[in-house]
C-alpha cells in the first residue's frame, strides 16, 4: 500500500529496547517484591516460605509503622508547602527585567544538581551544635544555640528545610516558565482597571500558572516519599527518636539491616499504594481546579 512504511520490522526492533528495559528494571522486579512482600525469606538460604497476608498485618499492626507513615505525611506535606511557595516567590523576583538577572537564575538553578548525600552533608554542617554556620548565627543574634541533633521537632524541621531547598531550583524553572508564558496584556488589562500588584497576581497571574502548580504539585508529593532516603540517611539516619523515620527509610532499616525482606517489601507495596492513593487524589480534587485555557 503506497505511503505505508515498508519494513514492518524495524519499528519493532527500535521499540525493543525500551519494552526490556521496562521489563528488566520495572514489571520483574515489581513482580518480585510482590511475590516477596507475601512471603518469609531466609536470608542466608534465599528460602521463601509463602505466608499470604500476614506481613501486611503485621506492618498495619505495628505502632513503629503507624509513627513512620505519620511522619512521611507530616514531612511530605511541610516539604511540598514550603519549597512550593519558596520557589513561586523566587520565581517572581527571577522574573523581573533587571540587568545581571541571568545570573541569579543560574544561581537558584544549582541545588538541584547536587545529589541528597552532598545536599544532607551541607546542611548537616551549617546545623552542627557546635561550629555550624547556622548555629554560631543564632548564637551571636538571639543568644540560643539550639541541637538539633537532640531534639525531634528540630530534627524535622531542618529535613523538612533541607528537602525544600534541594527541590527549589527544579520548581523555580517551572514556575519562571509558567510566568513567562503569562500574557502581558491581561496584567496590562488589570493594571488599566486600576488592579494593585497583589490583585493582578491572584486574579490573573495565579491561575495562569494552575498547570504548573499541579504538576509541581505532583512531583513534589513523589520526591517527598521516595527519594529523601540520601538526605535523611545523611542527616538524622531516622532519629533522634524516630522522628524523621519516614517510611522509605523504615524500608531501608528492616530490608537491609533487619535483613527481613518480606516485611520491607510489604512496605514498598504499601508505599507504592498510598503514594498511588494520594496520587489519584490530588487529580480528582486538586485538579478541579487547574485551568488550561
Amino acid at each position: 500500500m503506497e505511503g505505508r512504511y515498508p519494513d514492518r520490522v524495524l519499528p519493532y526492533v527500535l521499540v525493543a529496547p525500551s519494552v526490556i528495559i521496562v521489563l528488566l528494571f520495572l514489571l520483574i522486579p515489581s513482580g518480585e517484591a510482590l511475590w516477596q512482600s507475601l512471603s518469609r525469606i531466609n536470608p542466608f538460604s534465599g528460602q521463601a516460605t509463602f505466608l499470604g497476608i500476614r506481613n501486611f498485618v503485621v506492618l498495619l499492626a505495628s505502632e513503629e509503622y503507624r509513627h513512620s507513615a505519620g511522619v512521611s505525611v507530616v514531612f511530605t506535606a511541610a516539604t511540598v508547602v514550603l519549597s512550593l511557595s519558596t520557589a513561586l516567590a523566587m520565581a517572581l523576583l527571577a522574573n523581573q527585567r533587571l540587568h545581571g538577572i541571568g545570573i541569579y537564575r543560574v544561581a537558584l538553578i544549582w541545588p538541584y544538581a547536587l545529589s541528597p548525600a552532598v545536599a544532607g552533608t551541607i546542611w548537616a554542617l551549617l546545623f552542627e551544635p557546635s561550629t555550624g554556620v547556622v548555629t554560631y548565627l543564632l548564637r551571636e543574634t538571639v543568644g540560643v544555640a539550639p541541637n538539633w541533633m537532640m531534639s525531634g521537632r528540630l530534627a524535622l524541621l531542618v529535613v523538612v528545610v533541607a528537602a525544600a531547598w534541594k527541590l527549589l531550583g527544579y520548581n523555580v524553572v517551572f514556575f519562571l516558565a509558567g510566568l513567562q508564558a503569562v500574557p502581558e496584556e491581561l496584567t496590562e488589562a488589570a493594571a488599566v482597571d486600576g488592579a494593585p500588584p497583589w490583585r493582578r497576581f491572584w486574579a490573573v497571574t495565579f491561575p495562569l500558572l494552575s498547570p504548573v502548580t499541579f504538576f509541581l504539585l505532583i512531583t513534589n508529593s513523589l520526591y517527598a516519599f521516595f527519594e529523601v532516603f540520601g538526605l535523611i540517611d545523611v542527616l538524622t539516619q531516622g532519629g533522634p527518636a524516630r522522628a524523621t523515620d519516614v517510611l522509605v527509610y523504615k524500608l531501608y532499616r528492616d530490608g537491609f539491616v533487619s535483613i527481613n525482606w518480606g516485611l520491607a517489601s510489604a512496605q514498598s507495596v504499601l508505599l507504592f499504594v498510598l503514594v498511588a492513593a494520594l496520587t489519584i487524589f490530588q487529580f480528582r480534587y486538586a485538579g478541579r481546579r487547574v485551568f488550561y485555557s
